[in-house]
């Protein structure tokens, strides 16, 4: 089936889609799932713009609450993980995913459902390390700290990801994965985003947390988003299993939602055409997090995941065959998703704008009756907002099995950073200086990547070409080292950062502090 990827959406439903159809129309095809990367912006209403963690003038109402609302409704199914920028109080009503409009699905703070017998994993933020143990303890109203901890990645979706077994066809971030820019053609990518050089060189750009799942899930595609780039790369996995062949992801981060950028592409993915045309939960997935229910934490405390060590009797909360036939007994048998979207709060009005409105705490039904089949919680029902607004109160679980007292994986010393610095997270500043570069030849794509299964050459165009410029043509890739390079090679976790040339590109230098600037000015 065709897999339409996007990159950053920033609201522009209306454009993604019709970009789509344009697409669909000059090639004369089908495309069956819209995947989007993170930074959706599902707002509502003027109450759901304010808890977005961005300068005042990006916080502009753009068109989900048309399909909020009922007055579109999106062309195709559409599946998004969350970003850095998000109406985080919408996302929040929906821990464990949902429908945030019609034929619209969020996975949630991490993720598996499947499509066609396409197994779709995601998780939602960017990696922060002084936040990354904590629980989710923030709910509207938010304070300057809470707007932006809200959308940061906490290990126990990690650690219940690091629970699947099963593969994986599909993973989303919205942040890359720490070192992947090393296993695709890095001088490009720095002739493109010079001001990621020294990142890239100390390897300090991109999440640990999702280099951590890339090793771990090993999955065929990993679709990210964040900055501001389309890069390709190829990475060949060590075998966990000997005698088996090593498995191999294909990588692709899209830009945003602008023109003349790289922001969305087409791909072909295998699918069992025996397998219904809908949403089916994944029930390895199901039995995990009702595995791991009691290691919820819904406070700003520190919290460890269990490891093998002494310090834990239960550190396995991967699926059973048994517990497999628990869930299947839960669902009824019936593995489909309902399509169970409710309006829980009022939408837009154009025609009587109200900017003083305000973002409340609300329990969305979907996630009660989600919690209800499964005897799960609802994270977001744990939590309330106390009286003076911004910090939030929750209960402890008197039942988890997590640590409080032992180290993280991950460093957590924030004493080189200020309280609101975060140097992998790109604001939303750039954008003008962003549309003065030259725009460069494309030379990393996915349609070399494999002899067995190759893709179809490369369908991203721009707004401009989207809007009937005359000057249309498809993407090609010029990265036809790739092939080559892995041709024979008898090497696991094969670098390709430095294979091949790429054309000279002018680009306009912009300074290091859009990167390390303060999350005030996001």
């Amino acid at each position: 089936m065709k897999i339409a990827v996007e990159g950053c959406c920033h609201g522009e439903l209306d454009m993604i889609y019709e970009t789509i159809q344009f697409m669909e129309q000059k090639r004369n095809t089908k495309v069956d799932l819209l995947i989007c990367c993170g930074d959706f912006q599902a707002v509502r209403n003027e109450g759901d713009m304010q808890c977005m963690a961005v300068p005042p003038k990006y916080r502009q109402m753009q068109t989900f609450y048309k399909y909020y609302s009922g007055e579109k409704k999106a062309p195709m199914l559409t599946i998004f993980i969350g970003g850095n920028h998000e109406a985080s109080n919408y996302l929040q009503e929906l821990p464990y995913g949902g429908w945030v409009a019609p034929n619209i699905y969020y996975l949630g703070y991490a993720g598996v459902i499947k499509y066609r017998g396409v197994r779709i994993g995601g998780i939602s933020g960017i990696f922060k390390p002084h936040d990354y143990r904590k629980g989710h303890y923030e709910c509207p109203p938010y304070n300057q700290e809470t707007i932006r901890s809200a959308y940061h990645v906490r290990n126990v979706e990690v650690f219940k990801l690091k629970q699947i077994k099963e593969p994986m066809d599909i993973f989303l971030s919205h942040d890359w994965p720490r070192s992947i820019y090393h296993y695709g053609n890095t001088k490009h990518l720095l002739t493109k985003k010079a001001f990621f050089r020294e990142e890239v060189e100390n390897n300090t750009l991109g999440s640990p947390a999702a280099s951590e799942l890339l090793h771990h899930l090993q999955p065929s595609y990993w679709f990210s988003a964040h900055l501001h780039v389309k890069f390709a790369a190829f990475m060949q996995h060590q075998t966990k299993v000997e005698g088996q062949l090593p498995k191999a992801t294909k990588f692709l981060a899209l830009d945003k939602c602008l023109p003349r950028r790289d922001f969305l592409q087409i791909v072909d993915v295998e699918h069992d055409p025996s397998k219904p045309d809908c949403l089916e939960y994944d029930i390895e997935w199901l039995v995990i997090l009702k595995n791991t229910k009691s290691l919820l934490n819904g406070t700003s405390k520190t919290w460890n995941m269990p490891e093998n060590n002494s310090l834990y009797t239960k550190w396995d909360f991967s699926a059973t065959a048994e517990s497999r036939k628990e869930v299947l007994i839960d669902l009824g048998q019936d593995l489909k998703i309902p399509c169970n979207f409710s309006v829980t709060t009022a939408c837009y009005d154009p025609n009587k704008p109200q900017h003083n409105r305000t973002a409340s705490h609300i329990i969305n039904p979907q996630t009660t009756e989600f919690c209800a089949l499964l005897g799960l919680t609802d994270l977001n029902a744990m939590i309330r907002p106390d009286e003076e607004g911004g910090d939030m109160e929750a209960t402890d679980d008197a039942d988890s099995t997590g640590s409080l007292e032992d180290p993280s994986e991950y460093s957590t010393d924030a004493s080189v950073l200020s309280s609101s610095l975060n140097p992998d997270e790109i604001t939303l500043d750039d954008d003008e200086e962003e549309d003065a570069l030259v725009q460069s030849e494309h030379n990393s794509d996915l349609s070399s990547f494999s002899k067995t299964r190759v893709l179809p050459e490369s369908m991203a165009v721009s707004l401009d070409e989207a809007m009937g410029s005359t000057n249309y043509e498809l993407d090609r890739s010029e990265s036809s080292q790739t092939e080559g390079e892995l041709k024979g090679s008898d090497k696991s976790l094969k670098r390709l950062s430095e294979e091949g040339e790429c054309g000279s590109v002018k680009i306009k230098r912009r300074n290091q502090a859009i990167y390390t600037a303060n999350e005030d000015a996001e």
